[in-house]
């Protein structure tokens, strides 16, 4: 999986998905010694993250049959999902575990697809699917471990290299690692690629040190988008290859980059989204002088301002 194949994805996609935009702020806004960061507004996507990349990659890419399509989610890929095979006239099943904020799963229902909370954790919900997927004949679109989700979350970074131009160094929040494994796609080396997990959901971490995926700690409180228990077996050989390093953060500095977020840009990210810039904003990534760097804020779906007070 090359630039060209994520190049051609994305002018499939172009009709569907939104471009979204990137904020130029200085370093020096947010207390820092990094003199700019751009900050890539995947939050405002379709469906509330860049998962809706990946969902339309998917429907458009893959013949759909008439029983439509299934997935399992910790919340944005199902929104995604949903939101696609809306637009597309499918019908779509998603799975999602009990610890999915009420926030993605109301998204989800409200994109019209029958919503299935069970199981704990999003590798319960995943076997759940999978079963259903079985009996059933529907077309499942996996949340991260597919080629064509891969291509559609290379389509992030190959928008964003025109947006922003040069970057030296780009941070990604990995979960199951479709997005840092999208852009290492599209990169191949021609950034610095630093993932960024919560101490509470080490995936790719635990994978990297044993050589392939394996099962990690799947908590905290971006567990519902960062903790899929382990990497996906696809973008595995292209972290080994192209991701630097993985950075970990802990849940009260996530938190502490949302609201930073909020009082300086007025945006509102989830805590999945704003991982990344919490290894900036902790100082668990020290820039080098003058070092341009690209932050990924991918996901929005959260209930953490009340717009009633």
């Amino acid at each position: 999986m090359g630039a060209e194949r994520i190049a051609a994805t994305h002018a499939l996609l172009e009709p569907y998905v939104r471009r979204t935009p990137v904020a130029h702020v200085a370093g020096a806004d947010f207390g820092l010694a990094a003199e700019t960061i751009v900050l890539k507004l995947e939050l405002l996507q379709h469906a509330g993250s860049f998962k809706a990349r990946g969902a339309f990659a998917n429907l458009l890419l893959r013949d759909v049959p008439a029983a439509g399509v299934a997935a399992a989610s910790g919340g944005n890929h199902g929104a995604a999902v949903a939101f696609a095979a809306q637009r597309r006239g499918i019908p779509a099943h998603v799975f999602v575990p009990t610890i999915s904020s009420p926030a993605k799963v109301a998204r989800i229902r409200g994109y019209g697809a029958e919503v299935h909370v069970e199981g704990e954790r999003y590798a319960d919900a995943l076997a759940l699917a999978e079963d259903w997927i079985a009996a059933h004949g529907a077309l499942g679109v996996h949340a991260y471990d597919g080629i064509e989700t891969l291509l559609g979350a290379g389509t992030t970074a190959r928008e964003l290299e025109s947006q922003a131009g040069d970057l030296d160094t780009l941070l990604v929040a990995v979960g199951g690692g479709g997005l840092i494994g999208g852009a290492a796609a599209w990169y191949r080396g021609r950034v610095r690629l630093i993932g960024v997990e919560p101490f509470a959901a080490p995936t790719l971490s635990h994978a990297l040190a044993a050589g392939e995926p394996v099962d990690a700690p799947a908590g905290g409180i971006a567990a519902d988008s960062l903790a899929p228990r382990r990497v996906g077996a696809l973008m595995f050989p292209l972290a080994q290859r192209f991701v630097e390093r993985v950075i970990l953060v802990e849940d009260d500095e996530i938190v502490a980059a949302q609201r930073a977020l909020w009082d300086v840009l007025r945006v509102v990210v989830e805590p999945g989204g704003a991982a990344a810039f919490a290894a900036l904003l902790a100082g668990r990534y020290q820039p080098a002088p003058g070092e341009r760097i690209g932050i990924l804020l991918c996901g929005g779906n959260t209930t953490a301002v009340d717009f009633n007070r």
